[in-house]
């Protein structure tokens, strides 16, 4: 039998999917993978009329809105949860042509998701062009001597979406003398001098910036035609 357990508000016709072996009180076939109750006597699909119905299990919550929002007639499909003592919500069935509209909706929708998708992605890519190459030319003129290529690698690499790296703060992002020139050290520490050997031989980092420091120094001054201080 089907548990006579209160069924929570489910809005509609139910249907139920049996943890037993149950058989049509009308037609006699059986068992039943689907059942309608009907004066507390189970009924098939067909005999409920309910019959030329497809099942659309959960999962999709919108596409499963609209199907119902589509068609004239559905129900809540449930099953007993014995562990849960409860009944849950397998699905639904509704119109086959009412999940055809549904899903020709949702299909609309994600290619419009889509879309949008590209579009934004494409303005972000603008947005960090046009960025990468003020922070380039704020490198040229905090360094002049810099290689131009050099400079927007820099700028490329620091100001990458995502990365978390300087360009992507807030003073990077405000081109602030002290971010930008943060960046240079990076790039003229790991390309410029043996720092990455040193850290792979095992040298503590901050005695292998140590050790480099004066490289990085004479790399900058070179650039800027001044020192600038500490630089490793």
């Amino acid at each position: 039998m089907v548990p006579r357990v209160t069924l929570p508000p489910l809005g509609g016709l139910v249907v139920f999917q049996p943890l037993k072996r149950r058989y049509c009180a009308e037609c006699r076939r059986g068992p039943l993978p689907l059942l309608a109750l009907e004066e507390g006597a189970p009924r098939c699909l067909d005999c409920a009329d309910l019959g030329h119905l497809v099942f659309l299990p959960s999962g999709d919550t919108a596409l499963t809105r609209r199907a119902r929002e589509e068609s004239s007639l559905s129900a809540v499909v449930v099953r007993f949860d014995r562990r849960k003592n409860r009944y849950e919500r397998q699905g639904v069935l509704i119109e086959e042509v009412a999940l055809a509209r549904a899903e020709q909706r949702c299909l609309a929708d994600a290619e419009a998701r889509r879309r949008r998708r590209v579009r934004d992605a494409r303005r972000r890519a603008a947005q960090d062009a046009l960025f990468a190459r003020a922070f380039a030319a704020e490198i040229l003129r905090l360094f002049p001597g810099c290689p131009a290529e050099r400079a927007l690698a820099v700028a490329a690499h620091a100001s990458e979406r995502g990365s978390g790296r300087v360009g992507r703060s807030a003073a990077g992002r405000a081109l602030a003398q002290d971010a930008v020139t943060a960046a240079v050290v990076a790039s003229v520490r790991h390309l410029d001098t043996p720092y990455d050997r040193l850290l792979m031989s095992g040298v503590p980092r901050q005695e292998a910036r140590r050790r480099i420091a004066a490289a990085v120094e004479t790399v900058l001054r070179g650039w800027s035609g001044a020192g600038l201080g500490s630089a490793g």
